[in-house]
C-alpha cells in the first residue's frame, strides 16, 4: 500500500493521455517488467474492462435471463391460480349448474323414443292424424340411420283431408312428448273435389347410448 500511496497518479494520467497506438510496436510483450508506469497501468485498466465486460456476459446476463423466464413463469402461475380460485369460490354454483344439466338431460332422453316405444310413437302420430279430421293413406317407418351420439328414424307418412285440418295434424305432431321433427312436406290436390293429399317426413330420435 505504500507504494501505491508514492505513485505520482497526475503523472501517470497525463502519460495515458499521451500514449500513442504506435506506442504498442515498441512494447516488449514477453518482459512486462520492463514496461513503463504508465504503460503498465493501461494494460490494467484494459484488463479490468475486459473483466467487467466478460462477467457481464457470462453471470449478470445469464442471471438476467434466468430472472426474466421466472417473471414470465410466476405471471403464468399467478393467472393459474386466479382460474382455479374463481372454480373454487363458486364450486357449489357448479354443481348446481351441473345437476340441472344433469336433469334437463335426463328430460330429453325421455322424449327419445326406445325401440320398443316406437310402435307407440306410430299409434300417436296416427291418433294425431285422425283426430285433426284428416284420412291417414299410409304410414311407413324406414329404417335406422345411426350418427356418433344417437340414432334417427324417418317416417313416411301420407294423409288426406282439407288445407286446415293439415295445419291442426302439423301442430298435434309437434305438441308430443316425445321429440318429432317433420320435414320434406308436399302438398298437392287430390282426385276428389275440395281435398288435397299431403306427404310428409317425421323423423325421431333415439339415444345411441341404449344400445350399449
Amino acid at each position: 500500500m505504500a507504494n501505491l500511496k508514492d505513485v505520482n497518479w497526475q503523472e501517470l494520467l497525463e502519460k495515458v493521455k499521451n500514449f500513442e497506438p504506435d506506442d504498442l510496436n515498441n512494447i516488449d510483450w514477453e518482459n512486462m517488467g520492463s514496461w513503463p508506469q504508465a504503460g503498465k497501468v493501461f494494460f490494467l485498466i484494459l484488463c479490468f474492462i475486459g473483466v467487467l465486460v466478460g462477467g457481464y456476459f457470462l453471470m449478470i446476463d445469464s442471471v438476467r435471463t434466468s430472472l426474466a423466464q421466472a417473471e414470465q413463469k410466476e405471471q403464468t402461475l399467478k393467472q393459474d391460480f386466479e382460474k382455479k380460485a374463481f372454480r373454487g369460490a363458486n364450486l357449489e354454483e357448479y354443481k348446481a349448474q351441473m345437476l340441472e344439466m344433469e336433469e334437463a338431460f335426463g328430460s330429453l332422453l325421455q322424449q327419445l323414443p326406445r325401440d320398443t316405444e316406437v310402435p307407440g310413437l306410430v299409434d300417436d302420430i296416427s291418433s294425431a292424424a285422425l283426430g285433426a279430421g284428416l284420412t291417414l293413406s299410409a304410414i311407413d317407418p324406414g329404417s335406422i340411420n345411426k350418427t356418433e351420439f344417437y340414432n334417427e328414424l324417418p317416417i313416411d307418412i301420407e294423409v288426406s283431408g282439407g288445407y286446415h285440418e293439415m295445419g291442426g295434424f302439423v301442430s298435434a305432431v309437434a305438441s308430443l312428448p316425445r321429440i318429432v321433427t317433420l320435414h320434406d312436406f308436399n302438398i298437392k290436390k287430390s282426385d276428389k273435389p275440395g281435398e288435397l293429399v299431403m306427404t310428409i317426413r317425421a323423423k325421431t330420435y333415439q339415444y345411441s347410448g341404449d344400445e350399449e
